[in-house]
C-alpha cells in the first residue's frame, strides 16, 4: 500500500513562494511516476506537473509553466513543488499522486495524499 503525505501549504500573499512536500511510502519510490494535482472550490480536480522517475522528464499545466517546478529525490522518498509568482487564481488544495512506472504520467494515478491548502490572497 502506497501511502503519500503532503506539507508546506498555508496562506501567502499574490507574488510570494511555497514549497510543497510529498513523502511516499510503501513502495519503490523511484518506480513510480508522481504528479501534483489542485481542486479549487467547485472545480474539478486538475493535473498541475507530473515528472518521471528519475526526473529527467517533466510536464506542466500551462497556467504553471515558467513559476513551478516539480522536483523528486528519490533517496529520500520525496517529491516536491516550488511555486513562485503565486497568483489568487492559484487558491486551491494541492494533492500529489502516484502510479506505478517510470513514464511522465498525465492520468491513471491510483494513490492520494490527503490534499495541502494553499491560499493566495491578493
Amino acid at each position: 500500500q502506497v501511502q503519500l503525505v503532503e506539507s508546506g501549504g498555508g496562506l501567502v500573499q499574490a507574488g510570494g513562494s511555497l514549497r510543497l512536500t510529498c513523502t511516499v511510502s510503501g513502495s519503490t519510490f523511484s518506480r513510480v511516476g508522481l504528479g501534483w494535482f489542485r481542486q479549487a472550490p467547485g472545480k474539478e480536480r486538475s493535473l498541475v506537473g507530473s515528472i518521471s522517475w528519475n526526473g529527467d522528464r517533466t510536464w506542466y499545466q500551462d497556467s504553471a509553466k515558467g513559476r513551478f517546478t516539480i522536483s523528486r529525490d528519490n533517496a529520500k522518498n520525496t517529491l516536491y513543488l516550488q511555486m513562485n509568482s503565486l497568483k489568487p487564481e492559484d487558491t486551491a488544495t494541492y494533492y500529489c499522486a502516484a502510479r506505478p512506472g517510470i513514464e511522465v504520467y498525465l492520468s491513471g494515478y491510483n494513490y492520494w495524499g490527503q490534499g495541502t491548502q494553499v491560499t493566495v490572497s491578493s
